[in-house]
């Protein structure tokens, strides 16, 4: 994933260099060029973001780049204390992949899976247990996603007191599944005697007890 992120950010690096001309932007201490924004008024590179608290809602910082004017690959967002909140993926302007939420003490909150919709062919082929005679049938379909993105995948939310699972939930192309794999409905409620999943179960025992530990860090040159 790093890897991934770095080859795309040097690449982005180097398109920038050829063919973007900014015509207002700012300079980090060190010199870096930031807050780009091009002749056809796109944010383009590396950018830092400062939000002043505003009535009752508190600031923050954050830092990314973009590409065309939508967020590309890994951002980080801050409190103003400089302590890490957020970790959010993005791809084509939308979050993608995995996204980590953290209090301002450093215990996650949760972890949320997104896929991003490419624009310019917004279908995907999805696996769906929809008979209602035989919930394990599985049955393919082509679908078109009318959203930027969709939920997908598993989410987590955690106990940050005790740094373990509290609830879980999986999602296919934005749909809440069931235990079966189907659509749950809509007025779904976790009960608070069920049995957690064997991978949540393992990551409890795992890390029960432990503090979740995030390098903390300012934004900026």
């Amino acid at each position: 994933m790093y890897l991934r992120s770095l080859l795309s950010g040097l690449a982005l690096c180097t398109l920038l260099g050829a063919n973007a001309q900014c015509i207002t932007y700012s300079l980090s201490e060190k010199g870096d060029t930031l807050n780009c924004v091009d002749a056809q008024h796109h944010k383009q590179g590396r950018w830092v973001v400062h939000v002043d608290e505003l009535r009752g809602e508190p600031g923050y910082e954050e830092e990314g780049a973009y590409f065309n004017d939508g967020k590309n690959g890994i951002w980080r967002r801050y409190d103003l204390q400089g302590d890490i909140i957020a970790v959010e993926n993005y791809k084509w302007g939308s979050k993608d992949s995995t996204q980590e939420y953290f209090t301002w003490a450093g215990d996650r909150l949760r972890e949320e899976n997104w896929m991003s919709v490419n624009p310019k062919n917004p279908y995907d082929t999805v696996v769906v247990y929809d008979d209602p005679h035989n919930p394990f049938k599985a049955n393919r379909r082509v679908v078109k996603l009318d959203a930027s993105t969709v939920k997908n995948g598993t989410w987590l939310y955690f106990d940050p007191s005790t740094g373990t699972v509290a609830k879980t939930e999986r999602y296919v192309l934005g749909k809440l599944q069931n235990e079966f794999g189907g659509t749950a409905p809509q007025n779904r409620v976790d009960s608070a005697g069920a049995k957690p999943p064997p991978e949540v179960e393992q990551f409890n025992k795992k890390n029960s007890g432990k503090k979740y530990k995030v390098r903390t860090g300012e934004t900026g040159g």
